[in-house]
């Protein structure tokens, strides 16, 4: 067995968190976040999901619109992100959800691994 040098730990451990993603979208209720969040540990499509309450500003159909919102945050990597888009369009409530990731840039070594554990 090789010894790895500094520069080789280093790219294993940035490619690891490069595939870290999060995933973000919004819904109208607990009850509606619920039903995404479940759903998306129990297909081992995200290690964890946050759930808190906003206010969105938006227009929609030509009215500017201002409601609460629950907005849920999936932890997960690229490689389950489109099986994961494909159960939110499947169960999400709206019309025309806002569903998008956003890459982790850092993270420790062991969360890291914990998630690409969990979303297998």
């Amino acid at each position: 067995m090789t010894e790895r040098t500094g520069d080789q730990m280093t790219d294993r451990k940035t490619d690891q968190m490069t595939d870290l993603i999060v995933v973000y979208t919004t819904v109208a209720n607990d009850q509606q976040a619920q039903r995404l969040a479940s759903a998306a540990i129990l297909s081992n499509l995200a290690a964890c999901v946050q759930t808190e309450p906003i206010r969105s500003t938006y227009r929609w159909q030509g009215q500017v619109e201002c409601q609460e919102e629950i907005r849920i945050l999936f932890k997960t990597t690229r490689t389950a992100y489109r099986k994961l888009e494909e159960l939110l369009v499947e169960l999400h409530p709206y019309e025309l959800p806002a569903i998008f990731c956003l890459p982790v840039c850092e993270a420790s070594a062991a969360y890291a691994q914990w998630v690409q554990n969990s979303c297998r």
